[in-house]
């Protein structure tokens, strides 16, 4: 349903962030590497711009919010997995949670929509520019270093061995 057009802008745009994040440290230069990777003239592209405009005019988080929330109506015809309104709730998160892990995921994941996928994506980003060890005890403590998934195979596993596996997967791509 999404990951047509700008369904898969938006997967080609988080991967773009998530390798500028890890070198970057300004949330607004990190958005605009991603946006680079995307069709300037895509809707997808517009919608993250709007954010970033917002946020560097001076506007509040409840103001961007309110602007999402007026274009796009979860309770009408726009489904809440839509690409576009989740990738202006994820900038959302990046740009108005700044250095604080929490703050950066909760507000990706109030707004509404897809909140799980935003909270994550914002997590995982945030994760890379600061590194693992930033991430307060209070977040990972309760997890500890289990997974639980649907993914055949990885039901169960630890955080350590999925992202060993995910990392060695990458590597035999490059090879």
């Amino acid at each position: 349903m999404t990951h047509v057009k700008n369904g898969i802008y938006g997967e080609m745009w988080v991967a773009a962030m998530l390798a500028a994040a890890f070198t970057g440290k300004d949330w607004s230069v990190v958005i605009r590497a991603g946006l680079a990777q995307i069709p300037a003239t895509s809707r997808l592209h517009a919608d993250v711009t709007r954010i970033l405009d917002l946020h560097a005019d001076g506007a509040t988080y409840d103001e961007a919010v309110a602007t999402v929330n007026a274009r796009w109506d979860e309770r009408c015809f726009h489904d809440w997995c839509h690409t576009n309104s989740n990738a202006q709730i994820v900038a959302l998160g990046l740009l108005y949670g700044g250095d604080d892990f929490g703050l950066t995921v909760t507000r990706a994941v109030m707004p509404g929509f897809d909140t799980d996928c935003n909270g994550a994506t914002c997590g995982s980003l945030w994760g890379a520019m600061h590194g693992a060890a930033a991430i307060p005890a209070r977040w990972t403590t309760p997890i500890g270093d289990i997974v639980r998934t649907g993914v055949t195979g990885w039901h169960e596993t630890t955080v350590s061995a999925l992202a060993a596996a995910m990392a060695g997967l990458a590597w035999k791509q490059r090879a």
